[in-house]
């Protein structure tokens, strides 16, 4: 497809309703929506106000009193839930307990068991979950997995997955304890969540080795910045983690291989930067771009296929549960 251009829709246009009025939104499922063809039925949020603005800028069809009332509404069949990280598993829990697919904003739990119980839920009545790590259903993301399964740069030998940026303000929810904020939780997260995406490459999931952090001065509990070594069972290391106080933005992806390497300047973003960096030993560099085209848009669109046809999820229940396991063994590693 080219980049840019409107995907097909689906047989049926999926019928979801948004739990809060996220910043997020515009982006994550209100463009997508829009683009792939799916209706937006419902909205609540703990400000009824905003809700109403929400949904008349952005076309949703009706505002509710409650984000129970939206997983409640018989004429819902998706709930997306990006809501703040602390109410993430209890809602992705209440949606599934209603029957509802569910599409969350990651991280889908604070914890391995919040997740097991996520996944408990989901498995009990049969629905599609879907953690919105959205970057790996971008080409970008797939290329990568492509060249390293052809072999491209030889044996793997060392992953590098890690995001540093400017610090949100004092007032950020990203910086309370109680949202369940933190460098990890915001951004470190997808540094682990590439690390494991690329285990296959590298002889099975990754064991955190060795792991440290610092707090948020002021903020006791809330990392600002944590970074973690791991090894793979083929002997390949892997370095990640997050800084959430940086000078400069960089979420960059690099892969080493016997052969080469892949660096991915921008991987967790392809809408912002879509070029892969491949350079073989003793051959020019080659540059390859997988276009621009939003992998929140990618993210929906397997998400309906898997509503709709029963296609496999990436990011499943199951795979977000190994998640919250290496992010709470990172955090384990810095005691």
């Amino acid at each position: 497809m080219a980049d840019g251009a409107v995907s097909p829709t689906v047989a049926e246009p999926l019928r979801i309703g948004i739990l809060g009025a996220a910043r997020i939104a515009p982006l994550s499922i209100v463009g997508p929506a829009a683009a792939t063809g799916q209706s937006l039925v419902a909205v609540a949020a703990r400000d009824v106000a905003r809700a109403r603005a929400f949904a008349s800028e952005h076309g949703v069809e009706r505002v509710l009193e409650s984000y129970a009332a939206v997983i409640d509404d018989p004429d819902v069949e998706v709930v997306y839930n990006p809501l703040p990280n602390s109410l993430h598993a209890e809602w992705n829990i209440r949606a599934a307990e209603a029957g509802k697919h569910v599409l969350s904003e990651k991280p889908a739990a604070l914890s391995a068991d919040e997740a097991v119980r996520v996944r408990d839920a989901v498995a009990a009545a049969g629905v599609v979950f879907m953690e919105a790590f959205h970057y790996p259903y971008h080409p970008l993301f797939q290329r990568v997995c492509q060249l390293l399964a052809d072999g491209a740069v030889g044996d793997v030998q060392h992953v590098e997955a890690i995001l540093r940026m400017p610090a949100p303000p004092a007032s950020d929810p990203r910086w309370s304890s109680e949202l369940g904020g933190g460098s990890t939780m915001d951004l470190g997260c997808y540094s682990l969540s590439a690390l494991r995406l690329l285990s296959p490459y590298a002889g099975g999931e990754p064991r955190v080795v060795s792991a440290w952090r610092e707090d948020r001065p002021g903020r006791p509990g809330v990392d600002e910045r944590l970074f973690v070594e791991v090894a793979y069972p083929s002997g390949a290391t892997g370095s990640g983690g997050s800084d959430m106080d940086c000078s400069e933005r960089d979420f960059h992806l690099l892969v080493r291989g016997s052969a080469g390497e892949i660096f991915v300047p921008v991987f967790p973003v392809p809408h912002e930067g879509d070029s892969l960096v491949l350079r073989l030993d003793g051959q020019p560099e080659v540059v390859e771009h997988l276009g621009t085209r939003s992998s929140y848009t990618y993210q929906l669109e397997a998400f309906a296929d898997a509503v709709r046809r029963g296609s496999p999820v990436v990011t499943d229940a199951d795979w977000s549960v190994g998640n919250a396991r290496l992010v709470e063994d990172a955090f384990a590693a810095c005691r």
